[in-house]
């Protein structure tokens, strides 16, 4: 059983559960939280990365007074071990082969953030003289280098905002801004039905 306290980081290991909704059994793993550097190793960081690049949906739980500073550090902290929250896979085809360059098409778009010698150094960047590339997106810069390293994981995500009864109704709706957020309160059981029913939806069963 998670220990819950008035402190943060109270769980240190992985900490397994399950509950029932809608005739389906979910499986929920209480991860330790991640501190700044946890991507380079600190804190165990890669390890519980590594369990989290694994999971069908990311829950972020986040401190109602203070969430965008953690959000964000949780985020970078995600973003630098190759995980992506919350977006599609970039729909492009890339294909390495032994000869021929970098050549590149479009079916459906125009590329208005890359060109042919962008395109021809993120590949060289990436050890990559020779491939065909077809995008079926208007790809950034990011995009492309993501789909070159092939090691990105696109995974849903939603922040679970706790402890909002110690904030005033006008930070919660300040709050209601944030994408992809829930608000509960752990302590008092709030708002308990309304996050299952967006984990389910998120899962898209």
């Amino acid at each position: 059983e998670s220990l819950a306290a008035a402190y943060h980081f109270t769980t240190l290991t992985c900490i397994p559960g399950t509950f029932k909704y809608k005739g389906c059994k979910i499986q929920l793993l209480d991860l330790p939280g991640i501190i700044e550097g946890a991507k380079d190793g600190k804190g165990r960081g890669r390890q519980v990365i590594g369990v989290a690049r694994s999971c069908n949906l990311i829950l972020i739980v986040l401190d109602a007074s203070q969430p965008m500073t953690h959000k964000l550090l949780i985020e970078k902290e995600l973003e630098g071990f190759g995980m992506r929250l919350n977006k599609r896979k970039p729909d492009i085809r890339f294909t390495k082969r032994n000869k021929g360059g970098i050549a590149y098409s479009t079916i459906g778009c125009k590329l208005t953030h890359l060109d042919q010698k962008t395109i021809t150094a993120v590949c060289r960047e990436y050890r990559c003289s020779n491939a065909e590339i077809c995008f079926k997106c208007d790809a950034t810069v990011d995009e492309l280098i993501d789909v070159v390293e092939g090691n990105r994981v696109y995974v849903p995500c939603i922040y679970v905002l706790n402890m909002i009864d110690k904030i005033t109704i006008e930070e919660l709706d300040l709050l209601s801004q944030v994408p992809h957020y829930v608000p509960i309160s752990g302590g008092h059981e709030w708002n308990f039905d309304l996050l299952r029913e967006k984990i389910w939806e998120y899962l898209d069963f």
